[in-house]
């Protein structure tokens, strides 16, 4: 089963199932069909995250495809340039893309004997041939047309005169074929090495940035160890620092001490889940960083300060500052030891192995701005970065920022087995959405229910943060959330973006049926191949 945003991504998903391929080559097929029909969100200038539950040990692995600051690039030369803040779309912004080297990591080390060839066909067939745009891709693209695509160097060449295609209209990525071609050829290596590294370098220096070749061919991606907790007999888990899941984790802990409500949109039970999402965004916020990066570990110990902020211990003292008749607005980070648009996907193949996979330009088409010919955006992840001398994700050379996309992965506690890959995309909406829809899944719906609930999110993902309501809470529980001291605000229409989109596989542990969801904010589907 392949769950996805978009039905073609999906479909190209299945093709690589049907032709032997397991879920790390599926989810790559996804990713690269992904670039080519929802680049408002994804794309081979953006980073990725993936989760992989391999069926035959039962091991959950944890792939980081997030890319670096410029070697070049810091405070200083901010200073110097008259900047004491980073515009959205601003040519400094954009760290060194990572997904291309993630794809062809992943298919390296649990993938089967296919070809990357064979795998990046369907993209290829796609842009090439051309794809009639799906209606919320439709929005977004237009929207961005008008943006940062309409500002951006060569921006234009990802639109069609200027503008977004409508819905239902062919659009052909030639530049992106090329891409494509060039990668499933040479691999990684023609990525970030030759004319692909020189037309992406020259692009961000052309724009005013300091990205070089160098930086490029610098890039590697790596393996982390994951991290989890537990709850309600499932283990839920999560890439670590640089990205934010551990804030999914956090929560998790904290909420284990407290008798839920069943009625997941009762005010009682919303109001701790905001509470305890408020806590752990205070921890976040600050801790979140490169933990590799030396910068970093001069401010704390990362192999102390990460699995002390997921401890139990650590969620009872974070517990007590909860009110359960009133919100608090200025929770501040707590002391674990001495001294956030994106396309997730998600596939299980039919040996039981899984791939819960995230890949991003951030902000839509992230800078808007196109290496000339190539066909895709590069990222402005680099936004993310604190300018705070002395903060653990202060800008530094060669530092990764900290980053929103974040998949995730269930196993049931009992006896390792996949409960199923999950997640949910949009900004600092996603720690959120992994709880919220996890939350609902332990309850035991069913994934389509679980992704179907009207959900809420602490607009910019800060302890203090509004919290935006989607249309379909009943009135009494916003009216009562109000009462209790939460700023809230109901959201309708597409708006609603901003609750994020999600997909759900659940592998039955009997049959090895599979149930999957796609969340209907999108324009996707989750299939199974037969």
């Amino acid at each position: 089963m392949v769950a996805s945003s978009q039905p073609l991504a999906t479909a190209a998903g299945l093709e690589i199932l049907s032709q032997g391929g397991n879920a790390a080559d599926a989810a790559v097929a996804t990713a690269a069909a992904l670039n080519v029909t929802e680049p408002t969100s994804t794309g081979l200038g953006g980073d990725m995250f993936a989760l992989f539950y391999e069926a035959a040990t039962g091991q959950v692995t944890a792939l980081n495809g997030s890319g670096r600051a410029p070697a070049s690039l810091n405070l200083d030369l901010l200073r110097k340039n008259g900047l004491t803040e980073l515009p959205p779309y601003h040519p400094y912004t954009i760290t060194i893309p990572g997904a291309c080297a993630g794809w062809c990591d992943l298919i390296e080390r649990h993938g089967t004997a296919l070809s990357l060839s064979a795998v990046l066909a369907p993209a290829i067939r796609l842009a090439e041939q051309g794809f009639p745009v799906a209606p919320v891709t439709s929005h977004f693209w237009r929207q961005a047309a008008g943006r940062q695509l309409k500002e951006s160097l060569n921006g234009g060449e990802m639109t069609i005169d200027g503008r977004g295609p409508n819905p239902g209209e062919i659009f052909h990525n030639p530049g992106l074929a090329r891409t494509l071609k060039t990668i499933a050829a040479g691999g990684k290596t023609a990525y970030y090495t030759g004319e692909i590294a020189e037309a992406i370098a020259s692009t961000v220096q052309q724009a005013g940035g300091c990205l070089t070749v160098d930086d490029l061919a610098a890039h590697t991606s790596t393996w982390d160890e994951p991290i989890s907790t537990t709850y309600s007999g499932l283990r839920l888990w999560e890439c670590p620092p640089n990205g934010q899941g551990i804030a999914a984790l956090l929560a998790l802990n904290i909420l284990e001490g407290f008798d839920l409500p069943s009625d997941p949109l009762a005010a009682d039970r919303l109001h701790l889940e905001i509470e305890a999402l408020r806590l752990a965004f205070a921890d976040s916020r600050w801790y979140v960083a490169d933990p590799r990066h030396r910068e970093t570990s001069v401010v704390f110990k990362t192999a102390e300060v990460y699995p002390a902020l997921i401890s139990k211990e650590y969620a009872s003292g974070r517990r007590k500052l909860i009110d359960a008749r009133r919100a608090t607005l200025d929770q501040q980070r707590g002391t674990p030891v001495a001294g956030s648009d994106t396309v997730y996907f998600c596939v299980v193949d039919q040996w039981g192995n899984a791939c819960s996979f995230i890949n991003s330009n951030y902000m839509g088409f992230g800078t808007g701005i196109v290496p000339h010919g190539w066909g895709f955006t590069l990222q402005n992840r680099g936004h993310n970065f604190s300018l705070e001398p002395g903060h653990p994700n202060e800008l530094a050379p060669s530092k990764r920022p900290y980053h929103t996309i974040i998949p995730a992965m269930i196993t049931r506690v009992y006896d390792g087995t996949l409960f199923g890959p999950m997640g949910v995309m949009g900004g600092f909406m996603q720690p959120q959405g992994h709880l919220q829809v996890f939350l609902a899944l332990a309850q035991g719906l069913d994934p389509q229910s679980a992704l179907e609930l009207p959900r809420f999110c602490i607009s910019d993902g800060t302890a203090g943060g509004e919290v935006a309501l989607e249309d379909g809470i009943p009135a009494e529980t916003i009216a009562d959330l109000t009462r209790r001291g939460h700023p809230v605000r109901e959201v309708t229409g597409w708006e609603r973006a901003l609750f994020g989109r999600g997909q759900v596989i659940v592998r039955d542990p009997e049959t090895g049926v599979l149930t999957g969801g796609s969340d209907p904010r999108a324009d996707g589907c989750a299939m199974t191949l037969s």
